[in-house]
């Protein structure tokens, strides 16, 4: 019943047919839930990682089904419940059995039943973040979307690297041959959102001395750091380094 409900939910089946499911399987269809998607790596088999997302889970019920590969839960949940921190804690409680494995996870937003499908896809979304970072226990919330993260991780791994390269290795070579401490600045300088007196004080050097910095960074790569749209270049470029 429960795989069937996720591949209905996947797929788009309209409210009253996910209603009915929901209150067969014990579940109130006017309750909110939570998506939770998740993958494994390693020896952890499909059935085994549903079996693993199950008792992740912070309900004694959720419903567990597999899309190929990958286990979708629906979790009953309060507006207010942190599902995200229950299954971070319990699969953390288990990460010394995951030796050679390892989990990556998406948690959704809490929506209505209506809903549930958005938050299927939202919890895949994540989850598809989750997979590219190396830690054996591996989880992303759905507040993570909202943020460049998850625009920098759809982009192309060969995209990624160019659009790095086109901007910081001009500073980098630079760095290496005079060492300059340039991109060290120009981190400096975007995190104190542009200002020359707090930069300074972060590198411990004159206003002058990072006004010559920055208009070395600008000649070497032709950008203007007084421009929003150079700034957030520079700052994405960084986040790829």
């Amino acid at each position: 019943m429960a795989q069937e409900l996720v591949r209905l939910v996947a797929a788009a089946a309209p409210p009253d047919e996910i209603a009915p499911r929901l209150e067969l399987a014990g579940l109130d269809p006017a309750a909110s839930f939570v998506a939770v998607a998740a993958t494994g790596r390693g020896s952890l088999r499909p059935g085994e990682l549903r079996t693993l997302l199950a008792e992740a889970a912070p309900v004694p019920r959720p419903l567990v089904g597999l899309l190929d590969d990958e286990a979708v839960a629906l979790v009953p949940a309060a507006p207010d419940a942190d599902v995200a921190g229950g299954v971070q804690a319990a699969l953390r409680a288990l990460a010394p059995g995951l030796a050679g494995s390892g989990i990556a996870v998406g948690v959704s937003d809490v929506v209505p039943a209506a809903e549930l499908r958005g938050a299927v896809e939202e919890a895949r979304c994540a989850r598809r973040i989750a997979a590219g970072r190396t830690d054996p226990v591996r989880i992303v919330r759905h507040d993570e979307l909202a943020t460049h993260v998850l625009l920098l991780a759809s982009v192309p791994d060969d995209v990624r690297q160019m659009f790095e390269m086109r901007l910081l290795a001009p500073l980098r070579s630079y760095d290496d041959a005079h060492k300059a401490d340039l991109i060290r600045t120009l981190e400096t300088f975007l995190q104190c959102s542009g200002s020359w007196t707090k930069c300074a004080e972060r590198l411990h050097l004159h206003v002058n001395s990072v006004r010559y910095r920055i208009q070395r960074i600008e000649d070497l790569t032709g950008r203007d750091l007084s421009r929003l749209e150079d700034r957030v270049d520079f700052f994405l470029a960084l986040r790829l380094a």
